[in-house]
């Protein structure tokens, strides 16, 4: 059975349809019950309370923040730390076998990188 190709969404409505709303970081808080909780809605909204359906307002948003610059250091830092086992963890777990194949091939294509630069 063959499938037929779909044509391509014209432009337009493919911009148009990958737009998110903007949203923000909000406290609400329930005019009726005890019900307090923080949420991700866009900037329009008045949605009801979840426990009564009763309406909430709005406590409070906290200031957006915004995204640190550069790299992040504890991820920095865990990369260093795999990086300084890797080779010997993975030359453990490999038999003789396998690690004498990958020496080999990586012999060859060193002198084949010699034989080139002649």
């Amino acid at each position: 059975m063959k499938h037929k190709a779909k044509s391509p969404a014209p432009a337009a409505s493919r911009a148009s349809s990958s737009r998110r709303p903007d949203v923000e970081a909000v406290m609400r808080r329930c005019l009726v019950c005890e019900w307090q909780d923080a949420m991700v809605e866009p900037a329009d909204a008045d949605p009801d309370c979840p426990w009564c359906h009763a309406p909430t307002v709005r406590v409070a948003a906290p200031p957006a923040i915004p995204a640190p610059e550069g790299k992040n250091p504890h991820a920095a830092a865990l990369g260093r730390l795999g990086g300084a086992k890797g080779g010997r963890a993975r030359a453990e777990a490999l038999t003789p076998t396998q690690r004498r194949r990958i020496a080999s091939q990586a012999a060859r294509a060193r002198w084949a990188a010699k034989k080139k630069s002649r």
